[in-house]
């Protein structure tokens, strides 16, 4: 059974706790690999001077779950910490933390990075960029689409 951290939050995280928490009382995790990404100051030509993240409670949850399940399928892992940020957050602000724990770095490696593609093309978050020139809805991008498609290949 892999062990799951779900939290979907406005507050920041510690990261280095986080990853703490996902080694604590596993004597066979071997391997740890963790994602941190942050709001950009550009989006394209653009200047960001906030993002608004929003989703859907329960049902983004859920989306998530099903993405862990999947990658806990494919790979043998022993934990998985996902958390993600919502509300309006600046640029250089923590957005999501994904960490994943297995005996083997190549286990660990694949499913951080399949997480993630997964959280960027399925989970429903929506999110709208401010900068100078107004707001606007970030539309989903054809490269997370592509790095998304590969692993259903």
């Amino acid at each position: 059974m892999v062990r799951r951290v779900l939290s979907i939050q406005q507050q920041d995280f510690d990261v280095a706790r986080l990853q703490q928490e996902l080694v604590a009382e596993e004597p066979e995790m071997g391997a740890v690999v963790s994602f941190t990404g942050y709001v950009r100051g550009r989006s394209g030509d653009r200047e960001v001077s906030s993002m608004e993240l929003e989703h859907y409670p329960g049902m983004t949850e859920r989306s998530i779950e099903g993405i862990i399940d999947q990658a806990a399928a494919r790979w043998p892992l022993l934990g998985v910490t996902v958390v993600h940020r919502v509300g309006v957050l600046t640029p250089g602000s923590r957005i999501v933390y994904v960490g994943v724990g297995s005996s083997h770095r190549g286990s660990a490696f694949a499913a951080a990075e399949y997480i993630m593609d997964f959280l960027k093309t399925g989970a429903p978050f929506w999110k709208k960029e401010t900068g100078p020139t107004g707001a606007c809805w970030v539309e989903a991008r054809n490269s997370d689409e592509t790095a998304a498609r590969r692993w259903r290949d």
